[in-house]
């Protein structure tokens, strides 16, 4: 019977290939810039990290005029809200990146689910959710990366416990990234959902550990698109 088990922590290491073979002058400065515009040679630093557990949990934002329609859920409830700060780098020749992909993968403990105390249903342990957002146009400096889950699943499947993210160009060339857990058996810095002993592991029981599930979406497709707009960049829906 398969067990989950920690395994060798693998880091994912930030690209920053700003050297260029000897040559002119000039064309060494062309050849790197061209490199950090469409990414291949770009510093992406990643300034804050997604909070886990109850720290993820957020009630919705207000809306002016909300007041005047009527509600149909009375009970607060709460939005899982997973977001990261990055900062980029720009050169002498261009201040933008084209585009920048944020793939997410996400863990979510089926004992800490608000509404599904007991776990009654019978579900796994675990709920693995992914999901990708490519950012276009990137000026240098600071800027925020986010995905979300609606209510139902924080009150269902239970809050986030692990979250990985993989920062790559539109070559798929890894420029950054890391993974921040709390589940026991998953180290932080691995990439657990490349880990077929993680996402194929069966419990005592002989089940699963953990299902795929769908669900997860970039913020722009929600309420929370309404807060604090200008430190996300433009995304193709």
């Amino acid at each position: 019977m398969k067990k989950l088990m920690i395994s060798t922590v693998l880091v994912l290491a930030a690209a920053s290939v700003f050297a260029a073979p000897k040559m002119k002058k000039a064309a060494a400065v062309a050849a790197v810039d061209d490199e950090v515009t469409t990414g291949r040679g770009a510093k992406i630093l990643i300034s804050q990290e997604p909070k886990l557990g109850q720290a993820a949990c957020l009630g919705a934002p207000s809306v002016a005029g909300a007041s005047l329609i009527g509600q149909a859920y009375k009970k607060p409830r709460q939005w899982i809200v997973l977001e990261t700060k990055y900062d980029t780098f720009g050169t002498e020749k261009s201040k933008f990146l084209d585009q920048l992909t944020f793939t997410w993968h996400v863990l979510l403990e089926t004992k800490s689910a608000k509404e599904n105390k007991g776990n009654k249903e019978g579900l796994a342990p675990y709920s693995y959710f992914t999901t990708a957002t490519t950012y276009f146009n990137i000026p240098t400096g600071s800027h925020a990366a986010s995905v979300v889950l609606s209510p139902s699943y924080l009150e269902r499947y239970g809050e986030p416990k692990a979250v990985g993210l993989e920062i790559t160009n539109q070559n798929g060339e890894m420029l950054n990234g890391d993974c921040w857990s709390e589940v026991k058996g998953i180290a932080p810095h691995k990439k657990f959902w490349e880990d077929p002993k993680i996402m194929n592991a069966d419990g005592a029981d002989g089940n699963p550990m953990i299902e795929r599930r769908q669900g997860l979406v970039d913020r722009s497709k929600t309420i929370w698109a309404l807060v604090n707009p200008n430190d996300y960049e433009a995304t193709i829906q």
